[in-house]
């Protein structure tokens, strides 16, 4: 028969207890060097990420209140226009496109610059307002010039010589103002703007570790109003960090001068003109929002923002 004494071990009491603890206390030690490795790197991810989101959050406003200045000079120019014409039935129109440009100026600014729904409508009405416009101008400098000549062939049969050097004086001021607002009219827009990056099989990728070089691709929109001939381009690519992909010479912008990224001369004939350039990358590039500006007759005429990897 065993003895009482045989039913326990033979070790003494405090050797199980630290063999106990040892069991415990290395897995748990274990996991909480995982918990820490795991904080540790969510917290380095997280600064990364909102690090990128502010800058995408710049540049969405930048491109915002380049909006709300278009759209203000677009209001302001109806204005000085209805100076300028006596016939009410346009003046009636001039004032309801106007108010309509006003009132989407008023929902540009109540709209965050990070609605990308709300701000990609806002500018294609943009691009609608500025058509409308253009066609006013035409319209009004046709009827103007008609007005001219009637005032001028009234003024000869009355012989009124003084009256009409005046009157010559005061036209030439109108035209002067009206020949400013064609050249606004005859402005180029760059539409369809997009951004692609190139591997070595010049097959299309999002991923910058694989591109050699990045395609910009944008079509000159259609515009009878613009000078037909030889038009020069520029494009400015701007990094998530704000510098500028450079090497492709400068041009004037503003009374300043600007480096360029890529450049391009383009017949234009005021219909619709597809444009292609490429830029050839000879550096280490990050992932984030990269910023394409492109440039035409000393006028930004379109940009677009990009999200490569």
């Amino acid at each position: 028969m065993t003895s009482p004494g045989k039913l326990f071990s033979d070790k003494p009491l405090h050797y199980k207890l630290e063999e106990m603890n040892k069991k415990i206390l290395i897995p748990l030690i274990a996991v909480i060097m995982l918990l820490a490795g795991g904080l540790v790197w969510l917290y380095l991810n997280l600064d990364k990420q909102k690090q990128q989101n502010k800058e995408m959050v710049q540049l969405a406003e930048l491109d915002k209140k380049e909006m709300e200045n278009e759209y203000q000079q677009f209001a302001n120019q109806y204005s000085e226009m209805k100076t300028q014409i006596n016939n009410d039935s346009i003046v009636a129109q001039l004032t309801q496109e106007q108010e309509r440009t006003q009132r989407l100026l008023k929902e540009l600014q109540d709209t965050k610059s990070t609605d990308a729904r709300e701000i990609a409508r806002l500018k294609r009405e943009l691009a609608t307002v500025r058509a409308v416009l253009r066609s006013y101008v035409i319209e009004i400098d046709s009827l103007n010039r008609l007005n001219q000549n009637l005032t001028a062939e009234n003024t000869r049969i009355r012989g009124q010589y003084e009256e009409a050097n005046k009157q010559i004086a005061g036209l030439s001021t109108e035209k002067q103002s009206l020949s400013e607002k064609v050249a606004i009219a005859a402005q180029l827009d760059a539409v369809g703007i997009s951004m692609t990056g190139l591997d070595k099989r010049n097959k299309a990728t999002t991923k910058l570790r694989k591109a050699k070089a990045l395609q910009v691709n944008f079509s000159l929109a259609k515009n009878v109003t613009a000078q037909s001939g030889v038009k020069t381009v520029y494009v400015r690519i701007n990094t998530p960090t704000g510098d500028l992909l450079g090497g492709a010479g400068t041009f004037a912008y503003e009374n300043k001068t600007l480096e360029c990224s890529m450049k391009r001369s383009v017949e234009y004939g005021g219909k619709e003109t597809p444009v292609t350039l490429y830029y050839t990358i000879n550096q280490a590039l990050q992932g984030g929002t990269y910023r394409v500006s492109i440039f035409a007759d000393g006028n930004m005429i379109g940009s677009n923002s990009f999200v490569l990897e």
